[in-house]
């Protein structure tokens, strides 16, 4: 339902980033703040005080950073019968997720049209010398809509020390008895069917942003003909909006941030420069791995640290991951969900760290020998009629070697190899084997059938050595490895 996009930081627009994410509030305080105090509205006398009035059973939904507006209007949605959440609300309303923020009232009121709510005129102004009355008009026509069963969205002051945020709430009644206004608060995990003095909601509610004109916001949950909607169970825009709020609080000034579905890219190369590595490397890679392997993206979403040469990638894994790298290439780092690399080195690290979070979403059974065989082989890749193909590279020459010295194991135990034993009993020789295992399947048209064979039946063959044997027509293995170690001996790097 929601489509994916592809979004370039420029200068100007990694800018907008840092400033939106610096300046942003914490959750409860997510809109911009009004550095002047709002003033005391009337009291009323109890005889114009309204009647009674609650919207019942409408769910609770605590805000994402920033996301207080698209929590409420999540809220309502649920209580209509709507299986959508607040990030659904924040991609109707379009929000370049860049600017790593939530909705402002005019994308709230953009997303609530989209959804097919009557949100009414939104912005009303009103003279300062004239408020009090206007202010208790528009409180009678927002206890108007509770009445009919419509709720509203107010705009207002976090709370009543000077330089409060601005805040959405959903409005949900009013208690006649203690003249006090019922509503859900979005910003904490307790907040349903909270309580406040109407006169603190009237005092909370203006926004002066002009000396001479207050300005009242509020957006009616009227609803007209909704759209249907569900949450997505893909990466969104709202999903890279909020993770770039958390990862500008860790960008260095001078980077730039690609979103590169299902990646971010983060480089302090020149924008045009990470631009490029983001769509012909990252890009280049994820569409031909999903073209021969995958249907599923990683289940989170992952940083690329691209570092211009051996100092900054030192210097920043450091400074950034508080580690010093253990590779000079590059490396996966589970903890930070981040693939690292030292990009001078070229992009071969890249391209085999990123087929690991993929083997990961689509394949965890996968044995630590074929997860590593097919990363490897695409270390020094290039596309053959519009596929990913991998080329022979660096490891070939330890391996002729290990053949030549008769070291290199069968392959029914290569394939039976624990993650310990291929990775920390190697002799030298696992990756390398692994590797031109997988590219000798490739040159003969069997590498995507082996994988998707040894994916359906890894239950009753777990290390794929029975699969490999079916895909290659072989009974006798011992002599296939023969005819294999012949192959790689005639094979060549550069």
């Amino acid at each position: 339902m929601h489509a994916r996009r592809l979004i370039v930081a420029t200068p100007v627009v990694l800018a907008a980033l840092i400033v939106a994410i610096f300046g942003a509030a914490f959750p409860g305080q997510p809109k911009k703040a009004d550095q002047d105090s709002s003033p005391k509205a009337a009291d009323p006398a109890p005889s114009e005080r309204l009647a009674d009035v609650l919207i019942r059973d409408v769910p609770h939904i605590r805000q994402k950073p920033d996301f207080c507006g698209e929590a409420c209007a999540a809220m309502f949605l649920r209580k209509l019968g709507q299986r959508v959440d607040q990030d659904y609300v924040f991609d109707c309303a379009g929000l370049d997720p860049m600017l790593a923020r939530g909705c402002h009232t005019r994308e709230l009121a953009a997303a609530l049209k989209t959804i097919g709510f009557r949100a009414g005129p939104v912005w009303y102004q009103i003279p300062a010398a004239a408020f009090d009355d206007a202010l208790q008009a528009h409180w009678k026509a927002l206890h108007a809509d509770l009445a009919a069963g419509v709720p509203s969205i107010v705009c207002t002051h976090y709370d009543e020390r000077p330089g409060a945020s601005e805040h959405f709430r959903l409005v949900l009644g009013y208690d006649a008895a203690s003249d006090q206004v019922i509503y859900h608060e979005p910003a904490e995990a307790d907040g349903t069917y909270r309580r406040m003095e109407r006169a603190t909601l009237l005092k909370l509610w203006p926004l002066k942003y002009d000396a001479k004109q207050w300005t009242l916001i509020r957006l009616r949950l009227e609803p007209g003909q909704l759209r249907p909607g569900e949450a997505a169970e893909t990466f969104t825009a709202a999903d890279y909006a909020q993770h770039l709020m958390q990862l500008g609080k860790r960008v260095p000034r001078g980077f730039t941030v690609v979103i590169q579905h299902p990646f971010v890219v983060v480089g302090d190369e020149s924008p045009a420069v990470v631009k490029r590595r983001a769509e012909g490397t990252v890009k280049w890679a994820v569409d031909r791995l999903k073209q021969a392997y995958f249907t599923k993206d990683p289940t989170a979403i992952l940083d690329i640290w691209l570092f211009k040469d051996d100092t900054s990638y030192r210097k920043h894994c450091k400074s950034i991951f508080n580690h010093d790298p253990s590779t000079p290439f590059g490396y996966y780092s589970h903890a930070e969900r981040s693939l690292i690399m030292n990009i001078a080195t070229g992009g071969g690290t890249l391209v085999h760290e990123i087929v690991h979070p993929f083997v990961a979403a689509n394949f965890p059974e996968c044995p630590a020998w074929m997860n590593e065989g097919l990363g490897s082989l695409y270390e020094q890749s290039a596309s053959r009629e519009g596929r990913i193909v991998g080329l022979t590279n660096w490891r070939l020459a330890g391996l002729q070697e290990a053949i030549r010295r008769k070291q290199v194991p069968s392959f029914k135990t290569l394939c039976s190899t624990t993650d310990t034993g291929f990775y920390r009993m190697d002799k030298g020789t696992n990756y390398a084997q692994a590797r031109y295992l997988c590219y000798y399947l490739q040159e003969h048209g069997l590498l995507e059938t082996f994988y998707r064979r040894f994916h359906a039946d890894h239950q009753k063959d777990p290390t794929g050595y029975e699969t490999l044997r079916a895909v290659l027509d072989r009974e006798d293995m011992a002599a296939f490895q023969k005819q294999w170690e012949a192959y790689v001996l005639e094979l060549r790097f550069p």
